[in-house]
């Protein structure tokens, strides 16, 4: 029997994640999204060091991390021999903590921003979640546009970030929850916009507001940037925050 496929555009997968999504920063308990990310065991070390650097700086969503080891797995993909695996929280966490709390976000596209003396200036290149069936951070990625390392030495360089869109209504609410979200470490918001105001050069819907989220895949875009091979898979799935540890843990 013929099997009939169909093609699952990004933002159908992000809506399941966060839908998926029940993190409660108030409690600290729940699931959040995770992207997995596979190096050669050589490298190690190196990438440690890359990843607390970057977290440290604080270009990631947050420091919980889960180190996987040859033969382990999540969502049918497995570490293989001389590989290790690194589980990251992934951005759109913060949307689906956001929807799950009341406040309806719309998240629009990744892309880079450019970063001039430690101030974000402008998105400079852009893919809408609706036009890709792949996360378009790591489409962004494989071009090898991104300087996150330069920024991180100079102040001056492009980073990954997502913006989403909330009704203005809402922006009491963001406010609380986006506090309580840094209390529980997760973290990341670049920028939140004025209502019917255009963000990071960019223009919002009537009567909403933009958020501007740094990208989960930055500390990957750093260990590229250096030379060292890694596969990511952003947006894997969701697994409990109990499964993931401070990276201070693996020091």
């Amino acid at each position: 029997m013929q099997k009939n496929y169909c093609i699952q555009f990004t933002s159908a997968k992000i809506e399941d994640l966060m839908f998926r999504t029940t993190f409660d920063p108030v409690t600290r308990e729940g699931k959040v999204i995770v992207n997995l990310s596979i190096i050669d065991k050589k490298d190690l070390d190196d990438v440690m060091g890359i990843f607390e650097m970057a977290i440290n700086s604080g270009l990631s969503v947050s420091p919980y991390i889960r180190v996987l080891h040859e033969g382990d797995s999540i969502e049918g993909i497995s570490v293989g021999p001389d590989e290790v695996g690194f589980v990251t929280v992934c951005s759109i966490t913060i949307d689906g903590i956001l929807l799950k709390k009341g406040v309806l976000v719309n998240p629009r596209f990744g892309g880079l921003v450019e970063i001039k003396n430690g101030t974000p200036l402008r998105f400079t290149n852009v893919l809408t979640y609706h036009s890709t069936t792949i996360d378009p951070l790591e489409v962004l990625m494989s071009q090898e546009i991104t300087s996150v390392t330069e920024m991180l030495k100079t102040g001056s360089g492009k980073i990954l970030a997502n913006l989403r869109e909330a009704p203005m209504a809402a922006r009491d609410d963001i406010d609380r929850i986006l506090s309580d979200m840094m209390d529980a470490g997760i973290t990341g918001i670049l920028e939140v916009g004025e209502p019917n105001t255009r963000i990071l050069d960019v223009p919002v819907e009537r009567d909403h507001l933009g958020i501007v989220v740094i990208g989960g895949t930055n500390p990957m875009a750093i260990v590229q940037e250096h030379g060292i091979n890694i596969r990511t898979n952003a947006m894997s799935t969701v697994i409990d925050i109990k499964e993931l540890r401070h990276i201070n843990e693996y020091a």
